[in-house]
């Protein structure tokens, strides 16, 4: 125990030197006006990593024997509930109150991972989407590469659409997938790297389902920017993404089939990243109506803290002290029509 406190505040020392004082008071300015009271315990884990906690999604295409029973013994238990509306049979994850990370596993060529550590909000946009079998899929944003495989432990689309607008990050997908995913289905996957803006002008009506996990300001990352003038830049571009968001938005809206489904994600607390750019679509797309995904909301309030007053067809998690997940937005809509 005593080694442990140590460890902590060795750990606490070293990480709170690297909190960008610039960053924190944009956020402390911005955040109190659009989360109220709920800011101030956002903020406490947002700024302190040693409370910060990773679900284990565990892969079914790689055997391995006693990994449930060792993620039992260590206090990790299943986080999704079965009575949620969609969760395939196949898809495992496991989480724990306690914060820390299970030991990752290097990438070996040939062999394939056991399980992708991750942030377990991360895997409510995956939820929502509601692959099936056969379907096909554009993950329009998809590195580094988590939202793809966990939608692999989903279902096994007619075609899968990996797109990647940044070549280094492209490559960090292409990884991804060789390290969760065996040959034959992997046949089924196209990598790209086209600007998501256009996809839907290149490939109209293409997709049942669309993932747009777009490019957003990153909030637990830009609280930790090492280089102060780097993120003054970040901050003061930061308006701009609104407007990228829109964009690949509208893509996705062109590349979606009538009848097909879309979910848009952030990982920021940002009210004009998120539920304004969403409100924005749905007022200039008549074609696009909201999909409630309160029923899911619902059946995972016991592993995450959502903000209250959104509607039915968004969610916002929070990160709170043992339930230290997100911030992940999440909205649902749906296509109704061509025009």
């Amino acid at each position: 125990l005593f080694l442990s406190l140590k460890l902590e505040k060795k750990t606490k020392g070293k990480l709170q030197k690297h909190i960008c004082q610039v960053v924190l008071d944009h956020f402390e300015k911005q955040y109190t006006a659009e989360l109220g009271d709920a800011w101030s315990s956002v903020r406490d884990v947002l700024t302190s990593p040693w409370c910060w906690q990773h679900a284990v999604l565990l892969n079914r295409f790689s055997q391995s024997p006693g990994l449930e029973s060792s993620l039992a013994e260590q206090g990790y238990h299943p986080a999704f509930p079965a009575a949620l509306p969609y969760l395939p049979a196949a898809f495992r994850c496991y989480t724990s109150t306690a914060p820390g990370r299970f030991p990752a596993q290097k990438h070996q060529p040939g062999r394939l991972k056991d399980y992708y550590l991750l942030n377990a909000a991360s895997l409510l946009p995956v939820l929502a989407l509601e692959v099936q079998d056969g379907e096909d899929v554009l993950d329009l944003c998809a590195a580094p590469g988590g939202k793809s495989v966990a939608i692999l432990q989903c279902a096994c689309p007619g075609h899968f659409h990996c797109n990647e607008y940044d070549a280094l990050r492209s490559r960090w997908l292409e990884q991804t997938i060789e390290s969760f995913i065996p040959v034959p289905l992997i046949n089924l996957i196209t990598v790209s790297t086209l600007d998501g803006r256009q996809i839907g002008d290149l490939q109209p009506e293409l997709y049942d389902k669309v993932l747009v996990d777009a490019p957003c300001s990153n909030d637990r990352s830009w609280l930790f920017s090492a280089d102060p003038q780097q993120a003054v830049l970040r901050l003061m571009q930061r308006k701009e993404l609104s407007s990228l968001q829109f964009q690949l938005l509208r893509s996705a809206v062109k590349a979606l089939r009538p009848g097909g489904s879309l979910v848009y994600s952030t990982c920021t607390l940002s009210k004009a990243e998120n539920s304004d750019v969403i409100d924005l679509i749905l007022n200039s797309c008549r074609n696009v109506v909201p999909v409630d995904i309160s029923g899911m909301a619902r059946g995972v309030s016991q592993e995450f803290t959502f903000l209250r007053g959104t509607q039915q067809h968004e969610l916002l998690v929070l990160p709170e002290k043992g339930r230290a997940w997100g911030p992940m937005y999440v909205a649902k809509l749906k296509k109704v029509s061509s025009t």
